[in-house]
Parts: C-alpha cells; structure tokens; sequence
C-alpha cells in the first residue's frame, strides 16, 4: 500500500504550486497561520498547498481541490498583518481525508508519482522534449530575462516532468488551468499541454511588441506635427497674419472690463503675461486660461436692485407658508431694519454729495447699507420649512438665490478650494455658488451646517469662519483664486437641525431663529392648503374626482405619521391619492370622498399607537408629559413596594438625569413622610419605579413630579387622578421648577383626551404660545410647590397653609410640608 502522510493544509488563494518550484507566499488568515504554526512544530516543517477552488476568505474541506503538493516551509518572516514565506514544492499528493484539528485543517495525503512515457526513446517524446525547451528559452527572453539566466534555468533540470513543471510554475494561467496541469500524472501529456500555453503566451507578447510598435509611430507623428506647427506659428508670426489670438483677445476684453481691487488686477495682469509666453499646446496654458475664466465668470460688480416692500414681503410670506409666525415676525423685523437703514444711508448720502460736490464717497450712496449683513440661522427639526423659507426671503427681497448642501461635507477645500498646484484643482463651494449666483448679492443658503465632518484634510467649520464673519468676509480668500472676494454684500442664512453639533466660534457669528414643530390642527390646515393640490397635481387627479375631509386629514397625522414636520404626512397623501387614481384608472369609481375608514381601508392599520388617558384612578400610576423634536405626548409613570430592604429600584433606560429626580422624590418621601402620611414601615420595603416603553432612552428633569406623585401614593397607598398630567422638575424641598417644551407637552395631553394639566408657575407665560382653541380646551393648574401638586392629583386631597389634607382632616392636627424636613 502506498505512503500516506498527515500533514497540516495551507490554503492557497490564486496560486498553485508544482513540485521543484519555489513560490513566496503571503498567510493572514487565523485557520491559515494555525497551519503554519503546527507544521513548523514538526521536523519536517511540511504542509499540504492546495489551491481553494474559490477565492473566498472561508476555508472548508469541499472548496479545496483534491490533488496539492507536499511542500517545505524554507523561509519564514513573520510581521504585523501576518507572515512570509517561502514554499519549496516536493511532489504531488492526493487528499485522502481533510478534518479540522486545532482551528486548523490537518489531510491524510498519498504521494502521487509521475507516469512516465511508454519509451523514453521515442522520437516524438524526445522531440516533444526538445521542442518544449526551445519555446521556453524563446519566452524568457521576450519576457525580458537575460539569455544566460534562462540558459541557466533551462540547464539544472534533464528530466522531463520536473522540467514541465518548473515551466508550469512561471507561465501566467489562471488557478483552473494551472490545476489541471498539476492533476496531469502523464509525462507526455503534461509536456504537450505545457507547450500549448507557452506558445499561447508567445503569441500574446508578439502581438503586443506590434501594438507598441504602432503606437512609437503614431507618437513620432505627434511629435513631428507639433513641431510643424510650431514652425508656422513662427512663420506667421514673421508675416504679421497671425490670428490664432482671438480667443486670448476676448478673454483680455471680458477681463479688462471688470472693477477688479488692486490686487485681484495685478494677479490677472500676471497670469494674462504668463498665458501669452506659454506655448498653446502646452498643459500650463489650458490651467491658466481656465483660472482666469473663472475670475473673469465671478460677479465682481453685478448686482441685484433690492425690492424692500414690507407689504409684499409679508404677503410672500403668507402665500409659501402656513403658521410660523414667530418666524415671520423675525424676518419681517429684518426686512424692515434692512429698508431703514438703507433710507438713512441713502439720505446720509445725497446730503453729503450736496455738501461737496464731486465727492467719490457719494458715488454709491447705499454702499454701507449693503455692507455687514446679519447672517440667520434656521434651527428647528426636519420638514418645518427651513430651507422653503430662505427660498421665500430671496423671493421677498428679489435677489437670487443660492443653496449648497453641506451635509457629510469633510474636507476644507469644499469651502477653500484647492490650490492651483494641484492637477485638477477647482474653486470651493462659496466661490463658485457666487458664480452660479451672477450677482454680488445673493441670498446664499448653507444647508445642513450641523451635519459637517472633521477630517485629516481639515475642518469645513473652521473655513466657514471667515465667510460667516461680516467684519472679514469682505475679503474671502479662496486657494484657487489666490485673490480677495467681497462677500459682504451676501445675505448669508444656515440651516442646522441641532445646534449641540455647531461649533461655538461659528455659532456666535449667526443670530439664531428657532422653528419649532407644527401643531395637529396646523398639519392639517397645510395639507388642505399646499399637500393636497400638490399630490392632486403629481398624481394626475382633480379636485372633482378626490377630496379629503378634515377627519381623514387629522387620521393621517395622528395615526399614520409622528414628525414635526409635514414631509412624512405629505408621503402619506400622496399614497392615498395613488391607491385612489387606481380605483379610478380602472373604472370602479368615478369620485372618492376621503374619510377616515377609508384611510385605514386603503393604507391598513395604523402604524402609530399614541398614548391615551388611563381609563381609572390607579395607586402608584401617574401622568407625565414628554417632548421630543417630532412633538409632545404623555406618558405613565409606575411606583409599587416590595418586601426587599428599603432600597429603590429604576428601569425604563432612564438617563442619568430622569435617576436624579427619582432618588430626589425618594429622599423627599422619606423626609416628609408624617406629612404625607406615610408609614415608617414602608420604608423598610423596597421601591420599583418604572416607564413603560422600555426600548426608548429617556432623560431630563421634567418628570420630577411625575415620578414623586407615583411615589408617594405608591407609600401611602392612594390612588391618582387618571384624568391629570403633570410636568416640572422637583428639589429636595419640594420646589417646582421650570422646564421646557411646555407648548408641545399640553399639545400632546390634549390629543391624549386630558385637559387638566399642572405645570411650574414660572411657566405660566410660556402658555402665551398656545393656539388659542386649545386654551379654552385646558384647564391650567400653575404650582411652586410639590404640596400643591399632591392635592390636586391624589384623590380626596387639599393644600391648605402649607399642609397636606386627606378627607376632613383639621389643619392644626397636621405637620407642615414646608417646614417638616429629617436630617
């Protein structure tokens, strides 16, 4: 029976080693270096190389093909993305069994011997033989080897399978057909197939020195036009007919036409000599003449006359956009600062021109009104109208308008540019956003400024700086242009959805306007007035074969959508309006009226489940409100006792500020708990605060209240009003203190079906934001201290003289909250 070897497998990716032939090989893979490990613990330092019949990071005994070669580890490097070494194949084997041992693959292999011609004498073997030499050296040497060494080579191996496979081992097959080579056991054969390859592998280079060949004489022709035509550039230069200049002579006039600073002129003056002394064939000329394009394509003195009607700014206003009107007040005050100071230097102006006649600072009398424009930034959450309302600021003021996106922008040359010494270089975003603009005041819009990235190419931030600052920006340097650009003249206003994600140098260089969500009943009305026709328009309906109801409207934004903005809800009626116009494409109807059934029919069961009033009073469950950029909403807040060991225990992935207010309810149950009438032996129990919803993180000091309502009826075991919310952080002395959100949580109470809500005192004047329909719908119950908030939710309760009653309890036989503490 033949020899049989256990040996570890070395996967092998693209190579195939042959038996006599030394390969280097790289090892990164973890199964692949435990391999290499294990056969360097033997003697021997053997392993199996067999080539993966797939180029795939796993290893697994089907993908490896059966037939390898015994190989010896020579030479090993080892380095930080894994080793190197040097394989010395020995002869072929054949995988008898694979199995994994150690992390690793270890094979039971049999050698496989050569099987030799029926006569070595054979003429046509010999001549096979000889044939196979002659092609090889013939292929060293187009392959650009020197003769001796392929003499060399082709000399230390006489017999005829070693020297097939060393020819084999350095041919460029794929890993199929240098398998097949190695599979080959026959002497004859596998010399016949190897001379297949190599005279395959001739033909490719003798093809290739023709193609070379063609191409040195197309170059030599280049060569000699280019030459030529230098050569009568010359001559007509001499006879004085040259015309090749017009275009250099029009970009000249466009250049000298332009009101260039000092500096900017001396700069184009500089290139202009430049591109005259560079040949025009050569790649200096084109970099300069699209440099001085650009200068010459940039609005160095264009501008667009400003239109400062308030009356029709404000009418603008009202056509683009529905509510908003803190932000429409804020830029109307804008608008009308603008116009005023205009005026003033305008009269300023003509005065001083009447006074000395000639003077040149009267040759622009609103110069310094155009100068130091206010940069605005738009803060408020996606979909409320940021960049529409930029849109309709231009629009207002009739300049253009102009709007980049710097959203995942990463490198400083977005905002710079490049510098010419590089090959491809452009100018930045400002500059050429200028060039789009055609004018030098336009209303330029910064999209997305919160969401710019740091990378090793720089900070967008900090190049935004210099173009944010009205007492720099006057001469913006980009590196393309190498010149100063006025940019104060641009009404400059930047959208962020986040102001934490804002620098602080840039953030102190806007004045920000805050947009807040829309209200239920605001949604609505924007998608009666611009959604609707806008998806009537798009989907090719009229308002004769559809209308939405008010209902179904208010069902799509309750039920279907959870947003501050209007863009998701717009989605929504565009997929009713496009189940509809099927319906109606295919005759069943004629008319649809949309209504709520109808909207659950076409688009399913709500996607959104919004929380509602609890349906009875409960010990231990109390109603908090919550806000978030998509709105406001309540939410239930759980307390119960255990037997444990006076411990309080939180859950809810609450943050660490929600934990805070937690054990400051605790400590303030404790301290007051004869007032509260609280048992001592409650206390010994343990105490589970719990908020539902689980998967959502939640944090912030609004739910202090909240979390000492459930608390303390969970300890005195009385139940709370189901039909009360409540929002405001809580101190150890049982203060009330102010916090925000304060329209979107009483928004969201009502949509919950609760309409008595307690909220601090000190933000009695926030409800001053409130629509007034939803006003007269609350009942609003203003507090200072905790007291207060526990007789107005726990039941049979009062607050009188700073005490806590239950029932018919006499004042003058409680403890006072406000002076009661345990130290």
């Amino acid at each position: 029976m033949a020899e049989r070897l256990t040996i570890p497998v070395l996967p092998l990716r693209d190579v195939v080693l042959f038996p006599g032939v030394t390969a280097p090989i790289g090892a990164g893979r973890p199964m692949t270096i435990k391999s290499i490990e294990a056969a360097l613990a033997s003697p021997e330092k053997l392993v199996f190389a067999v080539a993966q019949r797939e180029n795939i990071e796993g290893v697994s005994p089907e993908g490896l093909y059966q037939v390898g070669t015994i190989a010896k580890i020579t030479q090993l490097q080892r380095g930080m993305s894994g080793m190197q070494l040097l394989l010395h194949g020995d002869r072929r084997a054949m995988t008898m069994h694979v199995t994994e041992e150690n992390g690793h693959l270890v094979a039971v292999v049999r050698p496989l011997d050569d099987m030799p011609p029926v006569s070595a004498s054979d003429a046509s073997f010999i001549a096979l033989h000889k044939e196979l030499r002659a092609r090889s050296a013939e292929l060293g040497q187009k392959s650009g080897l020197p003769e001796e060494v392929v003499q060399q080579v082709l000399n230390g191996i006489d017999e005829p399978g070693r020297f097939s496979d060393l020819v084999a081992g350095y041919l460029d097959l794929d890993t199929a057909q240098r398998q097949e080579l190695l599979e080959t056991l026959a002497v004859d054969d596998r010399l016949r197939r190897v001379l297949v390859h190599v005279q395959r592998q001739i033909a490719v280079l003798d093809a290739q020195e023709d193609i070379k060949s063609q191409v040195q004489e197309e170059l030599g022709d280049r060569q000699r036009e280019v030459y030529l035509r230098e050569q009568l550039k010359t001559i007509r230069r001499e006879l004085g007919d040259e015309d090749d200049a017009g275009e250099m002579d029009e970009l000249e006039q466009r250049l000298a036409k332009l009101e260039l600073p000092d500096e900017a002129r001396k700069e184009v003056n500089r290139e202009l000599g430049r591109l005259r002394r560079a040949g025009r064939e050569s790649m200096e000329s084109q970099v300069i003449r699209t440099y001085l394009e650009h200068v010459a394509e940039l609005p160095w003195n264009t501008r667009t006359e400003e239109r400062l009607d308030m009356v029709e700014a404000a009418k603008i206003l009202d056509e683009d956009h529905y509510a908003l009107g803190d932000v429409k007040d804020r830029v109307l005050e804008f608008l009308a600062v603008r116009a005023m100071r205009t005026q003033k230097d305008k009269d300023a102006a003509a005065s001083e021109a009447a006074a000395v006649a000639g003077d040149p600072a009267a040759s622009d009398p609103v110069a310094e009104g155009r100068k130091h424009s206010p940069i605005l930034l738009f803060v408020g959450p996606p979909g409320v109208g940021k960049t529409s309302v930029a849109k309709s600021i231009a629009r207002a003021m009739g300049r253009k308008y102009v709007r980049i996106s710097l959203g995942g922008a990463r490198d400083e040359a977005d905002i710079r540019g490049h510098r010419r010494t590089y090959v491809g270089a452009m100018p930045g975003r400002i500059v050429m956003g200028m060039k789009q603009a055609g004018t030098k005041n336009p209303v330029f819009l910064l999209d997305e400024v919160d969401k710019l990235g740091v990378s090793f190419q720089g900070d967008p931030a900090a190049a935004l700086l210099e173009v944010l600052d009205p007492a720099q920006n006057d001469s913006f340097t980009d590196h393309y242009l190498g010149i100063p650009f006025d940019l104060s003249e641009v009404l400059f206003i930047a959208t962020s959805n986040l102001l934490q994600n804002i620098p602080g140098p840039l953030l102190d260089r806007m004045e920000i306007v805050e947009f807040s969500g829309y209200i239920e009943v605001e949604k609505v009305a924007i998608a009666e007035k611009y959604l609707v026709p806008r998806q009537l328009e798009e989907n090719g309906l009229t308002a004769e074969q559809i209308s939405y109801t008010g209902p179904a409207l208010l069902e799509l934004v309750q039920r279907y959508t959870r947003e501050a903005g209007v863009r998701q809800l717009e989605r929504e009626v565009g997929k009713v309006a496009r189940k509809v116009a099927r319906r109606i494409a295919a005759g069943e109807v004629a008319k649809v009226d949309v209504t709520p059934p109808l909207v659950r029919e076409l688009l399913g069961r709500p996607k959104l489940h919004p929380e509602e009033k609890s349906g009875s009073d409960q010990v231990g469950v109390a109603t908090g409100m919550y806000y978030t950029p998509m709105g406001g909403d309540i939410m239930f807040v759980e307390a119960t006792t255990m037997r444990g060991k006076g411990e309080l225990v939180l859950t809810g992935q609450l943050g660490d500020v929600m934990k805070e207010s937690a054990r400051a309810a605790w400590t303030y149950a404790r301290s007051h708990a004869e007032a509260l009438h609280i048992k001592d032996e409650m206390f010994d129990r343990d105490v589970h605060i719990h908020v539902p919803a689980g998967a959502i993180p939640k944090d912030g000091p609004s739910a202090g209240i909240t979390m000492s309502i459930a608390l303390v009826s969970a300890l005195s075991g009385r139940e709370i009003r189901h039909d009360i919310a409540m929002t405001g952080e809580v101190t150890l002395r049982g203060r009330v203190l102010p916090i925000g959100g304060v329209k979107e949580k009483l928004l969201g109470a009502l949509r919950a079906g609760i309409t008595k809500i307690i909220i601090p005192k000190q933000n009695e004047s926030d409800l001053d934001d409130l629509p007034a329909e939803a006003r007269k719908r609350l009942e609003i119950h203003p507090v200072e201290e905790l007291g207060e908030v526990l007789a107005l939710a726990l039941r049979d309760a009062r607050y009188s003289e700073g005490k806590l009653l239950f029932g018919d309890e006499n004042p003058r036989d409680v403890v006072a909250l406000s002076t009661q503490f345990r130290h």
